[in-house]
């Protein structure tokens, strides 16, 4: 208690030295520099946008600023006091550059995306400002920045357990905060389907439903007896994909296939190996029934499922999963073993990989990109695929074929673990497993450890996720994931070594944004867990 008690005074003692400078940005700036003197943002300043394209950018960031700080700021165009948007075409798509004066404050970007992201900056200065009678003020800066990877994203898993489209929204807007581009919306399991597809009413109709769910572990044996389900409808979708855009969020859905697609098979039963009538999977963990590679009519579907994707996602990236695919019905289906021989395939896992292959050159023809789970490896993969890598023991392996890769590694990156090494003091209920991502651990991923150069080159960016067996809430997604997706959101967008410490210390200002923005978090952490290793 003693040396916390040291370690909180000396750490109240670095905030009030630089509450109101530009060092307390999350993720860290690629430089920031402080000068004398500041500037007041009152309710009388003014955002002006030197182009038509900044203004919703502009109309978003004094959303926040209303509801964060208490100031309602105008948004004009073609003037140049207050705070001053422009656009720099020397800069990057995602670079800004934000400087504070005694006159005001101005953001240019290499595009409005760029500006968003010096305005998310700005926002969290603002929070973190001297509070005055005339408004918040700022101490005079100058902030230089760009993102490491081109790719920072966060995974919501609405399968296991639904969350509405307001929810998904907050979701969102966390990412926007942290300054990350990508959401990726895992939106089919075997315990619910969850996208409407008009040509398969199915899906949705009896899909989505499950009877009861299990209670405890996925072994337990106990189920509470009662319905569960929920699913967006296709006008939903695009709403949501609309609000992402806004935040320059690309929203990635993930189809699963040819495994965790009970759901479907619940729906339609032909797509299954066996002629029989399957329910929608009131357990966890992974089933034996997956999709029947050996038909014709599976393909078909899948085409036609996607086909109706594609409208609802403009996205480059269209995400199969292609993990946790047992084999097992596929070696006792005539259909599948009558496909190895007539493809020339060596064995089931081939039959896998055949299966990858055909699915993307559907997604070729509308230029998609197909992104997987590490597993798809299996069997040989195309190098046009990009590799979503959740093992961190295949990286030496994944990325040396060549292939784009998105860093996803569970000892790192899955927030449905444990956020304290002290399970037994952990009043969160959890009961996925005795793993523990601490906040540390999550801040340590270094995306090109032990990687030769040639490696490193595939390395695209890194994603933080959220399977919600145990995750029934939405304040409890938040609390799972804040603070850690800014230790991630870090990770992929500062450059030059981390330093945990001072991490820290911005988090202690950026969990004030937190609460003003209304978002749950995981507060252990700013009191006693910080330093847990």
């Amino acid at each position: 208690m003693k040396k916390f008690l040291l370690t909180f005074a000396a750490l109240v003692a670095v905030l009030t030295v630089s509450a109101q400078s530009a060092t307390v940005i999350i993720p860290r700036p690629l430089e920031a520099t402080q000068a004398k003197g500041s500037y007041v943002v009152t309710p009388k300043s003014v955002i002006s946008v030197s182009d038509d394209s900044l203004v919703r950018p502009a109309e978003i960031f004094a959303g926040y600023v209303a509801s964060e700080a208490g100031m309602t700021l105008a948004v004009e165009k073609g003037g140049k006091k207050g705070i001053v948007l422009s656009l720099d075409s020397s800069l990057g798509k995602e670079e800004y550059t934000l400087d504070v004066t005694s006159k005001g404050v101005a953001i240019k970007g290499g595009t409005p995306q760029g500006v968003f992201y010096g305005l998310q900056s700005l926002r969290q200065m603002i929070s973190a400002g001297a509070k005055t009678k005339k408004g918040v003020e700022l101490q005079c800066a100058s902030v230089k920045d760009k993102p490491l990877l081109g790719y920072r994203g966060a995974m919501l898993d609405v399968c296991r357990h639904f969350f509405t489209v307001a929810e998904v929204k907050q979701f969102i807007d966390m990412i926007a905060m942290h300054k990350m581009n990508v959401f990726h919306w895992h939106l089919t399991e075997d315990q619910g389907w969850r996208i409407e597809i008009k040509k398969y009413p199915n899906l949705v109709r009896k899909g989505s439903i499950r009877k009861q769910t299990v209670i405890g572990r996925w072994d337990s044996q106990s189920y509470d007896g009662m319905p569960y389900g929920g699913y967006y409808t296709q006008e939903e979708i695009r709403d949501v994909v609309k609000y992402a855009s806004e935040r320059y969020v690309e929203v990635i859905p993930e189809i699963d296939m040819p495994g965790h697609m009970v759901a479907a098979l619940a729906s339609y039963n032909w797509l299954g190996c066996r002629n029989e009538k399957f329910e929608v999977r009131p357990t966890w963990g992974v089933s034996e029934d997956v999709l029947c590679v050996g038909k014709e009519s599976t393909f078909k579907f899948v085409e036609e499922v996607l086909a109706e994707v594609f409208e609802l996602f403009p996205s480059k990236y269209i995400h199969l999963g292609g993990d946790e695919a047992p084999n097992v019905r596929w070696k006792e289906c005539p259909h599948c073993q009558k496909r190895i021989q007539k493809e020339g395939l060596k064995d089931e896992t081939e039959l896998q990989s055949y299966f990858t292959r055909r699915v993307e050159k559907i997604l070729e023809k509308h230029n998609r990109t197909l992104v997987g789970w590490d597993e798809v490896i299996h069997g040989g993969v195309n190098k046009s695929v990009t590799l979503m890598l959740w093992q961190d023991k295949n990286r030496q392996q994944v990325t040396s074929l060549g292939n784009d890769v998105i860093l996803s590694p569970k000892l790192f990156c899955y927030m449905n673990y444990y956020q304290t090494k002290r399970p037994y003091t952990n009043k969160e209920g959890d009961l996925h497993c005795r793993t523990a991502v601490t906040l540390r651990k999550a801040y340590s991923l270094d995306p090109y450890e032990k990687l030769t150069p040639e490696q490193c080159k595939s390395i695209k960016g890194v994603q933080c996720n959220l399977w919600t067996e145990f995750v029934k809430t939405f304040e409890r997604v938040q609390t799972k994931m804040l603070p850690r997706m800014a230790a991630t959101a870090e990770v992929g967008w500062s450059q030059g070594e981390k330093n945990f410490d001072d991490f820290a210390r911005r988090m202690h200002h950026l969990r004030k944004l937190y609460d003003k923005a209304g978002f749950h978090h995981y507060a252990t952490y700013f009191y006693n867990g910080v330093d847990e290793k």
